[in-house]
């Protein structure tokens, strides 16, 4: 087994020791104070003719969440903010009072955000690390682009999509997350996809929309979602504390990255209190906010280059999965630069739903000496960073 490898396991299995010991919360358990959960973000509101919004928060989260604790994002901000770099966040539009970006919405956001998704998932790209509790962004300096790819009630909507991202090029952006995710090709995204990139823009995408709600329990078929099916972008799924996906995701054949997307924590567009959400477009957020870091970091790459090199530092797995702090200290060498020419290839996305549950069985089962083991994968784990403490080279991930 590799050092990467070798050290992506003894992460999740410290991680799983801890969760057993009690020493971080369950998945869905992130609370306030005792018997009170944080409400659920949605992506959208079922209701066409209800007018309310999604009720603010008032349940403030006390701990920090799974998915900032596996993105370093302590030691990230060590490694500044993305500063001088500008998000766009195609989603539900962005609150324009949201006091987490500190006056770093940039002009010419959708003012106005009803779900409050659109803000939710800025939060993960951009918001600021204040508090006792850090739930900010990856990129916490950044400038964020608030645009809307959807309706008033977060309903998809292709023309919305094509224009956010026409508007998003016109304001020379860095990143585009696109939230959004279409069940059909649409030619005007397909347009403005090209000439994003085409102007230097990296477009992250959620390869899947949000988990629905079922009426069934036999899981729809695979497909693929756009614009994240386009040549050139960079597609995300999201996945949970073990590494898989949520038995709610919907199925998609390909993506080229997987980030934290189940039991994520931030703030919405209403309310001093958090709420919790899911789904494979905060995974695209914590990407753009990646994204944004790498830019800021490295401002002569080109976005293909950004997206190799976030691919080329990801820990290994069906999908690679997202290492901020290896993708903005990694060094690039020559063999990454000559075998880094064009597109990243698309990875191949298995349906591990099965193969997850069970890993999660034989893992538990595992943990009959649960301290025991816990101080032996601390060891293991403080000799490899005692090992690999330095700048990581940058090498194209082998197939």
């Amino acid at each position: 087994m590799s050092a990467r490898g070798r050290r992506s396991a003894t992460v999740s299995g410290l991680a799983a020791v801890a969760l057993l010991l009690g020493a971080s919360p369950a998945p869905g358990e992130q609370r306030a104070e005792e018997g009170q959960k944080l409400p659920a973000m949605p992506s959208r509101l079922d209701h066409e003719g209800n007018s309310e919004c999604t009720p603010a928060s008032k349940v403030p989260a006390k701990r920090q969440d799974w998915a900032r604790q596996r993105l370093d994002l302590n030691k990230l901000r060590s490694r500044g903010g993305g500063a001088g770099t500008t998000v766009a966040v195609v989603d539900t539009g962005i609150a324009p009072n949201a006091g987490q970006f500190g006056g770093r919405v940039a002009s010419g956001s959708d003012a106005g955000d009803c779900v409050g998704h659109g803000t939710f998932v800025a939060g993960l790209v951009a918001g600021g690390a204040a508090g006792d509790v850090d739930l900010g962004g990856l990129a916490p300096e950044a400038r964020v682009l608030g645009l809307r790819g959807t309706d008033a009630r977060g309903a998809p909507d292709a023309g919305r999509v094509a224009a956010a991202l026409d508007t998003a090029v016109a304001a020379r952006v860095d990143v585009a997350v696109v939230s959004v995710a279409l069940k059909q090709r649409d030619q005007r995204v397909a347009q403005s996809v090209r000439k994003a990139r085409a102007a230097g823009v990296l477009v992250v995408a959620a390869a899947a929309p949000d988990p629905p709600a079922r009426s069934t329990d036999e899981p729809p078929e695979s497909r693929r979602y756009w614009p994240a099916a386009e040549p050139g972008v960079l597609s995300v799924v999201e996945m949970g504390p073990g590494g898989g996906r949520s038995e709610n995701a919907l199925r998609t054949p390909g993506a080229d990255l997987a980030a934290p997307g189940v039991d994520v924590v931030a703030d919405g567009a209403r309310g001093k209190g958090s709420y919790l959400g899911e789904g494979a477009s905060l995974a695209a957020g914590f990407v753009g906010g990646a994204a944004a870091l790498v830019r800021a970091e490295h401002p002569k790459e080109s976005p293909d280059a950004v997206a190799r090199r976030l691919l080329a530092t990801a820990y290994p797995g069906s999908v690679p999965q997202l290492d901020p702090y290896a993708a903005v200290t990694g060094v690039a060498d020559d063999g990454a630069r000559a075998a880094g020419e064009g597109a990243p290839d698309p990875v191949t996305l298995r349906d591990t739903s099965d193969a997850d549950g069970a890993a999660d069985r034989a893992l538990l089962l595992g943990l009959g000496g649960g301290a025991a083991l816990l101080v032996v994968a601390w060891a293991a784990f403080a000799a490899s960073r005692a090992r690999g403490g330095g700048p990581r080279p940058v090498r194209p991930r082998r197939r």
